[in-house]
Order: structure tokens, then C-alpha cells, then sequence
């Protein structure tokens, strides 16, 4: 028997997480123009690059007993026309049902008996176009790495040169017993244990990187447990809504520059100022509030982009709801977010990640069931970014992408934003009953987007007022309009 790859700790906990309602898989919805291609194009364009992603013609088998993380197998009952799928929106295809659409799809579990992924092949979308609505477990993939496959899925250009792909042939290999597994399991448990010892390495690289290790740890729990109660923070079920919203990076990177911090820095405090517009709409007191927000941070290395797995850590950053003056709110974020950096939170995050990886698969689980009843933090913030150059997927362009970021138990807000092309798209996911109102919570954040804005004003706007002063110059000195248009 071919030794099957295990899960790392990280990846099994995302298993043990999907329950009570809490789905955890990631998606994502495209927007394409152009005519959509047949089902039978799409399908056969996928299978053309499946070899590039291995992976994804894998299914789970789980170890008899609990006695070792699950492990990935190639699954011999591979069918694409399972995992490609094609539906068509009725009239008129608005942009309101394809969103709808895209709740119900990501508000079903993935079945664990197959390979972890479903596209779906969207018609009808009015303005000639269509849509593709993906979506893989996160123990499949992460936000970062998940986009490097996006890239090998598709196109750079409308019309790619050379010869159209062709798999190469493949034969899945035998599928092993769960005698096998168990033995296998316990094997790599008393006679070399690879896993436990890279765990232990990595965690114990030295008395002094175990203290800074410690303290980091520490930093980013005690960060999160001082998250407050929030309307955000409930009981929820299978079933979500989803909203869209976009604005440009160029925009952004311009506020970045009139006051200082990051595009990140930019982007958070936009959400906080969506949240304090949202609850003082709806008559709670945000006075003295600061919510916290899970951030992810890939801590893949370059080398690794493009490898399936989670190479995720996280950092928990306050969001000053209560501050209403946007430049203020920005240089709060931008303050906050810099300590994070230097204190060492996200390293605490990552460690205890790589725990994960030698803890017994049954204490394990047990951990997982137990994080979500704490209040780490009040909702997800994740940003990915994605390339900045158009794909296309059999010559039709992508017009633009939003993701669709999983809710953990007692968080009814997730939001998701993926840079593309010189875009910033928002992905808003909420329960289905505790979230009602996503669309007005969408209002809100594109109001909190356009008062940020207005602090910068656009470079087009300078050279207007510049040109506006050198005409009235070139007036005062005698000159007429002419003059001054060639001065």
C-alpha cells in the first residue's frame, strides 16, 4: 500500500469544527462576461487541468477508532459530472438571484465521501453574462493557496497559444483497508513519529524562541478573550445569506497615501465604520465599543504558493466601532494594527497551529467542539489577495470575484474581501436568520467606503484645481485662456 498523505492538525480541526450549523468550506462566485460555454466545455476544460491539483481528485478516509488524523486517498469513483455541475437563473437573472443562488449553494454541507469541491456553472445573468460559484473544504485549501489555483485553472490570456490542454492518463490507486489505516496509524504513533517530532521541533527551536513563544501565545488569547458581546454573536443555523460590494484598489491605496498605514489598515477601518453605522441604525449604544475581529494571515512561504493545505495563523484586531470621524478611525486601525505586528500575536497563532499537529486526534477533536463556546472574537475579516491582471476561462473574461468565508458557531458575520484586477470586492456572509437585514449592513459598509474616500481627494480632482490656478495666474498676467492652457 502507497503511504497516504495524513492531514495536518490544523486542516483535521476544520473537520471536527463543521457541525451544530457551521459549514467549513470556503467559495467563492465569479462573475464572467460573454456567452456561458456548454456544460459539456466547461466540464471537459476542467478535466483538462485536474492534473495540475491532485488533490482535488482525493477523498478523506478517516482512521478506525479516532486513532490518527484522517488521511487523503485517491478516490476511485471520481465522477466530474458530480462536481461540475450547471444551473440556469430564471428571468430576468439579476444580480439579486444570483446571489441567492450562490446562499443555498454554499449553505449545503460537502459530502465527505468525495472529493471536497463543487463548481457550478451559472446561466442566465442579465448584461450577457454568467457566473461560476465554486466552493472546497477548508481542510482542502486556504484563502491564499486557493487563489494560486485559480490562477492554474484558468487563463492568463483570451486565447491561450499552443495546443488545447490534455490530461495525462491517470489511475487511481488502490484504496486501503481500515486495517491498513489503523496499522498505519499506530505504526507512525510507536516506531517513528515524523509529525510529532516536526511539532515538537518547530515549537521547542530553543529556550529562547520557546519563551518568545509562549508570550506570543498568550498575547493572542488574552487578546481574544476580551472580545464583548455583540448582536453578531448568536446561535446559528445551516442556512445563509450572501452580499456583494466593490469598490477600487486604486481608491484605496489613495487614502493609504493621504493618511499613512496599510491597504489593510484602510480596509478595517472601513469595516469598523460599516459595523458602528449598522448597530447605531438599529438603537445600540456603540459608545466606548470595540469589537474584535479575527484577521488571517497566510504564513505560507513563497516557495509554497501554489500547495493545497492551510498555512494559516491569526491575528485578533480591535475595530473602534464607536469612532464616527473616518480619518481618526483609520489612524486608530493603523496604530492597533502595527502593535499587533510587533508584539508577536500572529507568531503565538501559528504555534499553537503546530500543536495541533502532535495532540492526540480524539484531544484533538475535543478542543475543537470546545473553541467555538469561547469568544475569542466577534466575526472573521479576511483578505486575500488576488492577481492583478484579468483571467479569463475558455476566452471569456472575468469581470469579478467575491469570496464567501465560512460563519463558526456563534458568529452570524463573516466578511470576506478579495483584491482582483484593480478591485476590492466584499463578500458578506450571514445566518440566514440572525443576519436578516445583510443588505442594509451592505449599505452601510458602501457608506463607510465612500466617507473614507472622500478624506483623499482623487488625483483627478488636484490637477483640476492646479489648472483652475494656473489659468487665473495667466489671466491676472494679461494672458487669455490659451495662454494658460499652454502654460
Amino acid at each position: 500500500m502507497t503511504k497516504p498523505e495524513r492531514l495536518t492538525g490544523l486542516d483535521t480541526s476544520f473537520l471536527h469544527l463543521e457541525r451544530s450549523g457551521a459549514h467549513m468550506h470556503v467559495a467563492s462566485t465569479s462573475i464572467f462576461q460573454g456567452e456561458a460555454p456548454t456544460h459539456e466545455e466547461f466540464r471537459d476544460h476542467i478535466a483538462s487541468r485536474l492534473h495540475l491539483v491532485p488533490r482535488f481528485r482525493q477523498k478523506l478516509r478517516f482512521v478506525p477508532f479516532d486513532q490518527g488524523r484522517p488521511v487523503w486517498i485517491d478516490d476511485p469513483h471520481l465522477n466530474l459530472d458530480y462536481h461540475v455541475r450547471q444551473t440556469a437563473l430564471p428571468a430576468p437573472g439579476s444580480d439579486e438571484q444570483l446571489r441567492n443562488l450562490a446562499a443555498r449553494i454554499f449553505s449545503q454541507q460537502l459530502d465527505r465521501s468525495k472529493p471536497l469541491w463543487e463548481l457550478w456553472l451559472v446561466e442566465g445573468l442579465t448584461g450577457d453574462r454568467f457566473a461560476i460559484i465554486g466552493k472546497s473544504h477548508h481542510a482542502l485549501v486556504d484563502g491564499v493557496s486557493g487563489v494560486d489555483i485559480t490562477t492554474v485553472l484558468f487563463d492568463l490570456d483570451p486565447e491561450p497559444a499552443g495546443a488545447p490542454d490534455k490530461a495525462p492518463p491517470w489511475l487511481a490507486r488502490p484504496e486501503p483497508t481500515d486495517l491498513q489505516l489503523l496499522s498505519q496509524a499506530w505504526k507512525e504513533r510507536l516506531t517513528s513519529p515524523p509529525e510529532i517530532y516536526r511539532g515538537i521541533r518547530a515549537a521547542l527551536r530553543g529556550p529562547r524562541q520557546v519563551l518568545k513563544g509562549v508570550g506570543a501565545t498568550s498575547k493572542m488569547v488574552t487578546a481574544g478573550i476580551a472580545a464583548p458581546d455583540s448582536v453578531f454573536n448568536v446561535e446559528i443555523g445551516p442556512h445563509r445569506r450572501f452580499q456583494m460590494t466593490q469598490t477600487d484598489l486604486a481608491d484605496l491605496k489613495r487614502v493609504k497615501d493621504a493618511h499613512g498605514g496599510t491597504v489593510n489598515d484602510v480596509i478595517l477601518s472601513i469595516v469598523a465604520g460599516g459595523i458602528g453605522k449598522y448597530l447605531r441604525a438599529r438603537g445600540h449604544d456603540t459608545n466606548g465599543l470595540e469589537l474584535r475581529a479575527m484577521v488571517p494571515v497566510s504564513v505560507r512561504a513563497e516557495e509554497e504558493h501554489g500547495a493545497l493545505g492551510n498555512r494559516i495563523s491569526a491575528m485578533m484586531a480591535p475595530l473602534p466601532v464607536w469612532c464616527e470621524d473616518p480619518v481618526e478611525r483609520l489612524r486608530l486601525m493603523t496604530a492597533e494594527m502595527g502593535d499587533l505586528k510587533s508584539s508577536g500575536q500572529a507568531v503565538g497563532a501559528e504555534i499553537l497551529t503546530k500543536l495541533t499537529d502532535f495532540a492526540p486526534s480524539t484531544i484533538a477533536s475535543q478542543a475543537a467542539r470546545l473553541q467555538p463556546a469561547q469568544r475569542f472574537f466577534n466575526l472573521v475579516v479576511t483578505n486575500v489577495p488576488g492577481p492583478q491582471f484579468p483571467l479569463y476561462v475558455l476566452g471569456r473574461k472575468m469581470e469579478s470575484i467575491f469570496p464567501m468565508v465560512p460563519l463558526a458557531r456563534r458568529q452570524a458575520l463573516c466578511i470576506g474581501i478579495m483584491s482582483y484586477n484593480g478591485q476590492v470586492n466584499f463578500g458578506l456572509i450571514g445566518d440566514f436568520d440572525a443576519m436578516a437585514d445583510l443588505d442594509s449592513f451592505a449599505l452601510d459598509l458602501e457608506a463607510a467606503t465612500q466617507e473614507v474616500l472622500e478624506t483623499a481627494p482623487a488625483k483627478k480632482a488636484k490637477k483640476a484645481a492646479k489648472k483652475r490656478k494656473t489659468s487665473a495666474a495667466a489671466a491676472a498676467n494679461g494672458a487669455g485662456p490659451v495662454a494658460a492652457e499652454r502654460s
